[in-house]
């Protein structure tokens, strides 16, 4: 008898303000469907967890749109650092970079690290690790986002972070968006995992950490996996990729762990999103933000969370 289940993917390419009409909705939703295609064909291969949320993770940060990878958002000196982790749920164990710098694919350290006894590297680290591995340099600098970083600093970068995505046709004005990529899957197997991966806030202070490169924002058991996007010091503050899939494992449900936890979230103000698998299959997400960059295979079809209604919403299948 088979114990082979179904795979199930979703990804994110971050949270924010609202998508600048149905052109910005289908833009957006373009970039995402052909990546989940892409990862969740690798999946019927019978790839495992860990190599689809690595292959979805690079696919997500080479795609200049958004800020991870190609296309990351600048610091306030006007350097791309950028972070991502990785979560193996079947052996519980996490890595990941801080504050990378010239390379592509910053999940690939993160997936080297899987290996290491040493499993989270900060900048000068990393950079070592680059080199060790004979990594070509890259870089990531994209033309729109030296102009966004120019025009920020004419104003003394009176904004807190960039742009969630890098069109700025693409977003409605008003408050920019929270620039961060995730991807989870669960593998033929049943086994989960969980890749965050993101360019930071943009203009932040020098040496700022990302809720990505920790497992407030990119958590994994045997039972279920998060990853989040939006203020990275709100998730930190909710520690909210491990406390929903503790609350998993302690037996809610995934609706459950989500729903109590984003209504907490709303009660502290928190300004993120998340997105979620459990070993069951079902497929999770919620926002207190106005949008959330996600879509999803359920094993039938695609669909996404492009155009929920503006505050918390809490949903899955």
């Amino acid at each position: 008898m088979s114990n082979r289940v179904q795979p199930k993917l979703i990804i994110h390419g971050g949270a924010g303000s609202s998508l600048k009409g149905k052109g910005g909705v289908d833009a957006v939703r373009q970039s995402l469907y052909q990546i989940v295609r892409e990862v969740y064909a690798l999946l019927l291969t019978g790839a495992v967890a860990k190599e689809a949320v690595v292959k979805g993770c690079q696919l997500l940060e080479d795609a200049p749109r958004f800020n991870a990878g190609t296309g990351s958002v600048l610091q306030s000196d006007g350097q791309i650092r950028m972070s991502a982790s990785l979560m193996d749920g079947v052996a519980q164990r996490f890595s990941g970079v801080i504050n990378a710098s010239r390379l592509k694919n910053p999940i690939d350290l993160a997936l080297f690290l899987q290996n290491s006894p040493d499993r989270v590297l900060s900048d000068q680290g990393a950079a070592y690790l680059l080199r060790e591995l004979a990594i070509p340099t890259y870089d990531p600098l994209t033309d729109i986002r030296l102009q966004e970083w120019i025009q920020e600093r004419e104003g003394n970068f009176s904004k807190e972070m960039a742009g969630v995505v890098a069109e700025k046709e693409l977003v409605e004005a008003g408050e920019p968006g929270r620039g961060t990529i995730g991807v989870v899957a669960l593998d033929s197997q049943g086994h989960l995992a969980v890749g965050t991966s993101t360019g930071g806030k943009g203009f932040e202070r020098i040496g700022r950490v990302s809720d990505s490169a920790m497992p407030a924002g990119n958590y994994a058991t045997p039972q279920a996996g998060i990853s989040c996007t939006g203020i990275g010091e709100d998730i930190i503050d909710e520690c909210l990729a491990a406390r929903i899939v503790v609350r998993v494992t302690d037996g809610l449900s995934l609706y459950q762990a989500l729903e109590r936890s984003f209504a907490e979230a709303i009660r502290n103000q928190r300004d993120f999103g998340a997105i979620g698998l459990d070993c069951t299959g079902a497929i999770g997400w919620g926002k207190t933000s106005e949008v959330l960059l996600a879509a999803y295979h359920n094993g039938t079809e695609i669909g996404d969370t492009l155009e929920l209604a503006n505050g918390m919403v809490v949903g899955g299948c």
